[in-house]
């Protein structure tokens, strides 16, 4: 199943525009209020120049780079908790991701205006969490009466599920994200039940005016910077507006583009890279003759359920891992010529993937 993020924001923040940017998905865009009513999702491929060299280093017949779908969410309003705009609507596609893209308006163009008539990316910030965060509320409190009898006559599954939504319940009744309350793997397998929204892992994208390359210069963007801190969540700055004309372009007309600009690559790019990184997710690859391939997985995950990952009788039969990275087996010039050299390492069933690592796995079956 692939990794998916929600693009959410107040109407007008650029949600649409960016995401046309990135997966060229043709969502509609205008200077009005729920421009995207259903949402829009496109697929894109995550950027990785290990996957490039190593696949110039084993020529295979095809290269498949890790991917994430993009989804469109229609603008939030305030009230959207209780129905206002497309409320619920809203809060159901958002729940179905694994993460948020929060986009804040961070300029003033008159041409699309801000839908409470001033811009302040604290207070846009706000509105979202806001609504959010009363919806999970409203999710835990009800779930907590459901099973409120159970819990009291003592059923100890129940007791524990409740004790773990008390915990989750202060934290949001405090105006925090559920995300912010300290819980251990038990009570985070718990709270998974529940699919609350501010529990997913969110980066926060300033959407600058066209003529800033500079993002510390704009005062909007620094007060972002500050919502964004105290939260303890990434934070990045693009032009949606710049990033519509990169789109247009290809090859070397776009190089001297991005070098006009002062930068390396786009700002799409360090978004994709920026929200595969917020969801805790490492690369492996895997190549033979026929494919080399771009992996994501779970940090943290061991070797055998990774096999798992290609398929389901490797993990059954795991036996081994054979590993090196991809500077070491560039370093080698060839497979071959790294187990030669003794850049090989055999892991067993213990072993955590890492990233950048490039796996063969052996297995009985």
């Amino acid at each position: 199943m692939a990794l998916t993020c929600g693009l959410v924001g107040l109407p007008n923040a650029g949600k649409s525009t960016i995401f046309n940017c990135i997966t060229s998905g043709g969502a509609a865009t205008a200077p009005y209020a729920f421009t995207t009513i259903d949402p829009n999702a496109g697929s894109v491929a995550v950027p990785d120049d290990r996957l490039e060299r190593l696949a110039r280093l084993v020529r295979p017949k095809t290269v498949v780079p890790a991917s994430l779908e993009i989804v469109d969410i229609a603008g939030l309003v305030r009230g959207a908790s209780k129905g206002e705009g497309l409320g619920n609507r809203f809060l159901g596609h958002i729940r179905e991701v694994d993460a948020i893209i929060h986009v804040v308006r961070c300029h003033s163009d008159s041409s699309v205006p801000p839908p409470d008539a001033t811009v302040s990316p604290a207070r846009d910030v706000g509105v979202v969490n806001l609504e959010l965060i009363l919806a999970d509320l409203e999710t835990v409190q009800r779930r907590r009466e459901r099973i409120g009898k159970a819990a009291r006559y003592g059923e100890k599954r129940e007791a524990e599920e409740d004790r773990t939504l008390a915990k989750i319940e202060g934290i949001l009744n405090g105006g925090s994200p559920a995300r912010r309350t300290p819980l251990d793997d038990a009570e985070r397998a718990i709270a998974a039940g529940l699919f609350l929204i501010t529990m997913k892992p969110v980066v926060y994208v300033g959407n600058l005016p066209e003529g800033v390359t500079d993002p510390s210069t704009s005062p909007f963007y620094s007060e972002l910077m500050e919502t964004a801190v105290s939260e303890g969540a990434p934070v990045m700055a693009l032009s949606a507006k710049i990033e519509a004309e990169i789109a247009q372009l290809d090859g070397a007309e776009r190089d001297e583009f991005l070098e006009d600009l002062g930068i390396d690559v786009p700002g799409g790019h360090r978004l994709i890279r920026a929200a595969y990184e917020a969801l805790d997710y490492i690369t492996f690859y895997t190549f033979n003759e026929k494919e080399a391939r771009a992996r994501p997985l779970k940090r943290h995950t061991r070797a055998p359920h990774a096999a798992g990952k290609i398929h389901a009788d490797m993990e059954k039969g795991f036996v081994k891992a054979e590993v090196l990275g991809v500077e070491d087996l560039e370093g080698a010039g060839s497979y071959s010529a790294a187990r030669e050299l003794g850049l090989l390492r055999i892991e067993g069933k213990d072993y955590e993937i890492q990233d950048g690592d490039v796996v063969f796995f052996r297995f009985a079956g």
